[in-house]
């Protein structure tokens, strides 16, 4: 049986197959609202090769991109039991996943570190994130119980990026420049610097932009090309407004994890510690490469203006510090601050963590022994 080396099943094929509660025959809907071509499919799609591996193909996995379920009917189809698991973007879904989201909205912390993450963002706060989850915050587990879902697994970009099809670099640039946001962070962001934040599902964008709908979209340069965007982007601005965002790469069907057997479950996680590693490591490593060759092709690649940079550190420092109450006023969460504090400490710990690892497999196996296995599959999810 095929393994991610040092973190193999314990159990024998034979015993394995005898105690899942699927058929051998069974198979896994897996959807992803990315296009084929994206991060978090070809990762999907490393899942489905690893489970299917730690398994003998007891249990396997096939991936559905953007087709089985768009970005924004995921999370219901998913509740619903049109797929098994599911790519869930949290933030679409501000009142079902708010202690969630609160993590996610924090994610411009980054630039507030005792130590640069620049190059480990998208790995150190997706790891963060999960290891929070999974073990300090039993609301988000409530969250997602309460949408009959199971959480398994982060996957995240590097800094976001202003992707415009005219200059945007300054702050005179900005002013009424109509921003695809993908968060109330970056909503807030866009009306402190004065431009206009524009809300539509991540598979709307192309046709937004190409149309002049929108001047730019906030969103990380990888995912640029990921979505098909690359010939309506004609100026990229790095530097501002900064942020990552994380998708809850591997949300489970809750009766379907309830009938699986403790070792399919555990081969599922070990399946998304490696899928997680690859998305997060191939967005951080990918986005030079990328920069290089849409210059090449004539794509104007800016850094953002200084006045542009401090109004953003400025925003940040309030934004953090208004959080917790915003929460708590808007959706109920007592624990805003709390939370914050005690997972800026997670964050910083993976910063340092993130950066030993230099390929997949390293990271993967980072992954698991400081998260993954350390899961209870008899009592998580249950």
């Amino acid at each position: 049986m095929k393994t991610i080396q040092g973190i193999g099943l314990a159990a024998g094929l034979a015993a394995l197959t005898m105690t899942a509660t699927t058929a051998s025959a069974d198979q896994l809907r897996f959807a992803i609202g990315h296009p084929p071509a994206s991060f978090l499919v070809k990762a999907g799609e490393t899942m489905a090769k690893t489970m299917a591996a730690e398994t003998g193909d007891a249990v396997t996995i096939k991936v559905f991109p953007m087709s089985l379920l768009s970005m924004a009917e995921t999370s219901g189809g998913l509740r619903d039991g049109l797929a098994d698991i599911g790519t869930v973007m949290s933030t679409y879904f501000p009142a079902e996943f708010p202690h969630t989201n609160l993590l996610l909205e924090a994610s411009m912390m980054l630039s507030t570190l005792p130590e640069d993450p620049t190059g480990v963002e998208a790995q150190a706060y997706s790891a963060a994130m999960a290891e929070y989850i999974l073990t300090k915050c039993p609301e988000c587990n409530a969250e997602f119980a309460k949408q009959n879902q199971v959480y398994t697994a982060a996957a995240g970009t590097p800094g976001y990026a202003l992707n415009c099809t005219k200059p945007v670099v300054t702050m005179d640039d900005l002013k009424g420049a109509r921003l695809r946001i993908g968060g109330a962070n970056w909503a807030g962001w866009s009306e402190a610097v004065g431009a206009a934040p524009v809300t539509m599902s991540g598979n709307e964008m192309l046709e937004a932009l190409s149309q002049g709908v929108l001047d730019c979209i906030i969103l990380s340069v990888p995912d640029v090309q990921n979505f098909g965007m690359g010939q309506s982007v004609k100026h990229i601005t790095m530097g501002a407004p900064g942020g990552v965002y994380v998708a809850s790469m591997a949300q489970v069907n809750r009766d379907t994890w309830q009938d699986l057997s403790s070792e399919v479950r555990t081969a599922l996680l070990k399946a998304a510690a490696l899928g997680s590693a690859e998305a997060s490591l191939a967005y951080e490593n990918n986005q030079a490469d990328i920069l290089e060759k849409v210059k090449a092709k004539g794509v104007q690649v800016h850094q953002a203006d200084p006045a542009v940079v401090e109004a953003t550190r400025s925003f940040v420092d309030g934004y953090l510090k208004a959080m917790p109450a915003a929460y708590q006023q808007r959706y109920g969460v007592t624990r805003g601050e709390e939370m914050l504090s005690d997972f800026r400490e997670t964050l910083i710990k993976w910063v340092g963590l993130a950066r030993t690892a230099k390929t997949r497999e390293d990271l993967a196996r980072l992954y698991w022994d400081e998260i993954y296995s350390k899961v209870d599959v008899n009592t998580h999810g249950m």
